[in-house]
Parts: structure tokens; C-alpha cells; sequence
């Protein structure tokens, strides 16, 4: 995993913009059909989304997760037992807000595609989705020469969060299950030199879904079992290789129930794992670095704060963006700092609340940030 001891390095958190062409061929799979060309379409998009972002000055690309419907319910094509579809579990924070839940609903804000439930034993199923990813990100790694480069995988405590348990006798033995056919994913993330990244909302949004109405306690003791499941699936792998990205939820909306970082950043740094990649430029959150500066950090351990927000079409000034990366540098040191986003930018396919073009413009300004702040800390 890449950081520089000359400079600021940037990345994102992995889900970009598609392409009207890229979502079809998503959808269409999504309902069965085989698309013709679309392997190709695919292919062709990741190779569009890794120069595209070179050329805006990101350092550390992904895929843009073009092939997947989503970054959690991807899996039911990868592994088996799981079918159907399972009721919206709204978050606490809109439960609270019921004429803007439905407006968000109404504005399409809410994504629509099945949320499979596990109604079977879950194994690997088909290992042919993840090569072509990852084929295709080497591909264009190969043509376009970026710094570095990483792959999403789902944690799975996500995989549970959003795809409910109609199988397994209990909830630990559900994680357990996940993860023994997920660590397939992880270790050929790894073994195919990729950086590998394990999205793992469950950890915050978590709280306020499939956690709420139960005590802080609880909470912690649930998340804590959500991690330690998580490292059993990491196990043998090169933590340096690896970075978690946790966040409440990317959507507009109050946010008012979030957990606040104090209660999980000692949760999350129980995780063996190189990087933490973690929201810090909303509204709801941006006040935590506080939490950083006070919290002992495992000397090995590498910080990617959002710097830019992933729910605003407003364009962050340079400025801003470094006086947030030097904020950190101070607390962790420049040489273990890594600029980033607070959450993708189109976590599902075809949706999105920022424009494409205006995400590149984000970008842009994420780069042109970490360009000043590090002429300023070297």
C-alpha cells in the first residue's frame, strides 16, 4: 500500500460515477440476461475510469467498481445462498423524519434493486466475476501507469447488514459463514498485488440500522465481534496490504443518530489491518479529528481522512482540503497520511447525489489540495 515520504498521496474510497452504457449491462445482470458485449463494455469502462482519474491526480485508483450493483449485495453472484429479496430497514435518522424520508424516496434518492436474503448454506459460487475485475483493473493499471491501486471487497458484517439472515441458527454463526467464503475474495485481492480494501459501513451506518434501539454496550460488543470475525477471514494476510473503510451511511440526510468516532475508533483500531480510510469533511463528522489527537494510534497503523465530502455537488476549495490534511499530518505525521473521500461516489449503480463531472471536479481539488498542503509540510 502506497504512501510517500515526499509527499501527500491521494485516493478515493472506491465507487465512481457509470457510464448510461455501464449501468445497463449492470441491470441487465442484475435481472439474468447476458448483455452481449457487455464483458467488453466493462472493461472498456475501467480502463476510461483509470485514466480519467491519473488525469485528475489521484494517485491510488480503483476500478470504480464498474461491474458491481452495488458494494455489498455484489456478492450473490459470487457466492451461494442467496436469493430474493428482503424489506427496507430505513436508517434511525430518517425514521425520525418521515416527510423526508419520503421525499428522498419519491426524488429517487433510494435505490432501487433486490436486497437478497441468506437462505441457504453460503460457499463460494462462481470465482469468474472477481478474475474479470481483477483482470480488468490490471489491464488498465498496466496501459496507464498510476501509482498505486486498490480493490473493494465487502466486510461481512456489511454482507449481514444488508442482506438479512433467514439461515443460519444465529448471528455469529451467519458472520462466520460469510467470511470463510469471502476470504477467497480477500486473499486473491491480495495475491493479485492490488491493495485490498474492505468496506465496512457496518461498523458506523451500522449503528443506526441493524443496531438501533440497543445500547451503546451492546453495540460495542456486537461491532467488536463484527471485527474480530472480519480478522479470521484477513488471517495470513499482510495487514500492510490492507485498508478499512468505515462511514455512517452515504446519504444526504440528519445523521443525528450516528455513533460518534469516540465510541467506534477503539472498535475499528482492533482490526489488523495497514490503513483506515474514515469520514472527517460532513457536517456530522468533521469536528473528530478531536478523537484522532486524543487517541493513542498504533504507531504502524496509516490515516486516509475524507477530506472531501461524497454527498455535496459543492466543489471544496484547495484550500480547505489542505488545512484538513495538515491537520492530520500534525496529529500522525505527514509520512502516514493519506489524502482521501468520505465515502464513493456512486455506491450503486446508476445513482448517485453528485454529478459525474462535478466528482472529477472534486477530485481535482482533492489533488490540488494535497499538493499544497505537502509543499507546506516538507
Amino acid at each position: 500500500m502506497q504512501f510517500d515520504s515526499e509527499r501527500i498521496l491521494t485516493t478515493h474510497v472506491g465507487s465512481l460515477p457509470r457510464t448510461a452504457e455501464v449501468t445497463d449491462v449492470v441491470f441487465a445482470r442484475e435481472q439474468g440476461e447476458s448483455p452481449p458485449q457487455g464483458d467488453k463494455v466493462i472493461a472498456t469502462a475501467v480502463d476510461a475510469v483509470v485514466s480519467r482519474q491519473k488525469r485528475v491526480g489521484i494517485d491510488i485508483v480503483s476500478d470504480g467498481e464498474m461491474s458491481k450493483i452495488s458494494y455489498a449485495t455484489y456478492i450473490k453472484d459470487r457466492v451461494t445462498g442467496f436469493d430474493g429479496d428482503s424489506e427496507r430497514d430505513p436508517p434511525q435518522d430518517l425514521e425520525d423524519y418521515p416527510s423526508f424520508l419520503t421525499r428522498l424516496a419519491q426524488s429517487g434518492g433510494t435505490p432501487a434493486y433486490r436486497r437478497p436474503c441468506c437462505v441457504g448454506e453460503i460457499s463460494v459460487k462462481d470465482t469468474a466475476p472477481l478474475q474479470r475485475d481483477i483482470e480488468n483493473l490490471q489491464a488498465a493499471i498496466a496501459a496507464h501507469q498510476p501509482t498505486g491501486a486498490f480493490m473493494n471487497a465487502a466486510s461481512p458484517g456489511v454482507i449481514a447488514l444488508f442482506q438479512p439472515n433467514r439461515h443460519y441458527s444465529s448471528h455469529e454463526r451467519y458472520l462466520e459463514a460469510i467470511a470463510a467464503a469471502m476470504s477467497f475474495e480477500y486473499q486473491a485481492i491480495v495475491e493479485a498485488g492490488l491493495a485490498l480494501q474492505i468496506d465496512s459501513p457496518d461498523l458506523g451506518l451500522g449503528r443506526h440500522m441493524m443496531f438501533k434501539g440497543k445500547s451503546d454496550r451492546e453495540y460495542a460488543v456486537l461491532a467488536e465481534l463484527h471485527v474480530e470475525i472480519l480478522n479470521k477471514a484477513l488471517a495470513g494476510l499482510p495487514k500492510e496490504q490492507i485498508r478499512l473503510h468505515v462511514c455512517w451511511g452515504n446519504y444526504e440526510g440528519p445523521h443525528h443518530h450516528d455513533a460518534p468516532m469516540e465510541l467506534v475508533l477503539p472498535i475499528v483500531l482492533k482490526a489488523n489491518v495497514g490503513a483506515l480510510l474514515f469520514e472527517s469533511a460532513n457536517p456530522r463528522h468533521a469536528h473528530e479529528w478531536k478523537v484522532f489527537q486524543a487517541t493513542t494510534l498504533p504507531d504502524e497503523l496509516r490515516l486516509i481522512p475524507g477530506v472531501i465530502d461524497s454527498t455535496t455537488n459543492f466543489v471544496e476549495h484547495p484550500e480547505l482540503v489542505a488545512e484538513r490534511i495538515e491537520r492530520f499530518a500534525r496529529i500522525a505525521g505527514r509520512e502516514r497520511i493519506l489524502a482521501g473521500t468520505d465515502c464513493g461516489f456512486s455506491t450503486f449503480a446508476g445513482f448517485g447525489a453528485v454529478d459525474a463531472e462535478i466528482t472529477y471536479a472534486k477530485l481535482a481539488s482533492l489533488a490540488e489540495g494535497a499538493r499544497i498542503a505537502s509543499k507546506r509540510l516538507w
